[in-house]
């Protein structure tokens, strides 16, 4: 087993998931805030997620809010930005920091994996990281990189 599938984290309701749940599948981990100007990648996230759900493809949200405090509220919030503003139905796990001594693992992992421009740090919201169906780290996407512009990778990995 990877180190990434030997990760956990808890989802927005409150269950300990773990990381080998989604062994065998491609993997976008986003850090999310539903109140920054990036916030609309939520509709591309979903839409890709729909897309490419069947051929193994999943998306999991991190709500974060470390960057400009644009992610104020709770998990009762947080959903109602996510599934009713934005119609995501992809997993969605509690509110984590990304960068500091409190780093979530998946994140500490994942940076160490793919450090970005600024080395290990994450720089904004909608920091995105694809992973292999075997929980390999791919590439890493900025937060300007909208989910529309990650589909050829997505497909070059999915036919892996």
């Amino acid at each position: 087993m990877t180190a990434f599938h030997q990760l956990t984290a808890t989802s927005l309701r409150g269950q300990l998931i773990p990381m080998a749940d989604y062994a065998g599948k491609l993997v976008i981990v986003v850090n999310t805030a539903s109140h920054c100007g990036f916030t609309p990648q939520y509709a591309g996230l979903e839409s890709l997620y729909q897309k490419y759900a069947e051929k193994g493809l999943v998306v999991l949200g991190f709500p974060c809010n470390q960057f400009g405090k644009q992610e104020p509220g709770g998990a009762d919030d947080i959903a109602q930005t996510c599934h009713i503003n934005y119609g995501v139905s992809f997993p969605m796990f509690g509110k984590v920091e990304v960068n500091g001594s409190s780093t979530h693992p998946v994140f500490r992992y994942l940076k160490a994996e793919l450090p970005g421009v600024l080395g290990r740090r994450i720089t904004w919201n909608f920091t995105k990281f694809l992973i292999g169906r075997d929980g390999k780290p791919l590439r890493r996407f900025a937060p300007i990189t909208t989910p529309e512009k990650m589909e050829a990778a997505i497909l070059t990995a999915l036919q892996r």
